[in-house]
């Protein structure tokens, strides 16, 4: 594949930012679709208007993506089918649990078969799967979602930079262009 020109997102980046390849520590800056084998459309960052950007390397991609993503460079397009193995594992049976509705954000509007955030004691978030809905409590599937589905993404790589020593450190990009988070 040949690269195509570099992208809008690229303005102010040097030129070498055009040909550098993705790799551990590097930041990538791309557009995703994905669907799931049946072709319904999970998710897209173009409809959220700016590409995602991840630091390779540090588990912020399914394995699947990453390993697609590595050696590519900013401007190309492709497209990669990824196994269950390599996204989100197997579904597992027993993973139904009751959780009390307080550490549920919107457990008022909350159905089964809706996807949500729990908060976890520990810190954090899961998403999960609304199985029943009590007086008190909701029963949630703590299979990912998107476990056991065969999953298929059009990817379209923006940018690929070095990352900062900051980004380094915190594990994780901090945009296309490398500003700090609050």
């Amino acid at each position: 594949m040949t690269p195509a020109a570099p992208a809008a997102t690229m303005t102010g980046f040097a030129p070498e930012h055009a040909t550098m390849k993705a790799e551990k520590d590097k930041v990538v800056c791309f557009h995703y679709t994905v669907t799931d084998a049946g072709g319904g459309a999970v998710d897209s960052s173009r409809e959220r208007g700016e590409p995602l950007a991840v630091l390779l390397g540090h588990g912020q991609l399914i394995a699947g993506v990453e390993k697609a993503i590595e050696g590519r460079e900013a401007g190309e397009k492709f497209q990669v089918t990824v196994p269950p193995e390599e996204a989100y594992g197997p579904r597992q049976e027993g993973m139904i649990q009751r959780v009390p509705k307080k550490y549920f954000r919107d457990a008022r509007h909350l159905k089964p078969g809706m996807t949500t955030v729990l908060a976890l004691k520990q810190g954090g978030q899961r998403a999960v799967t609304v199985h029943k809905v009590g007086m008190s409590t909701i029963d949630v599937d703590l299979n990912h979602p998107l476990a056991g589905k065969t999953l298929a993404f059009d990817v379209e790589v923006t940018l690929v930079r070095e990352a900062t020593a900051e980004e380094l450190a915190h594990g994780h990009a901090h945009g296309a262009e490398g500003h700090g988070h609050a």
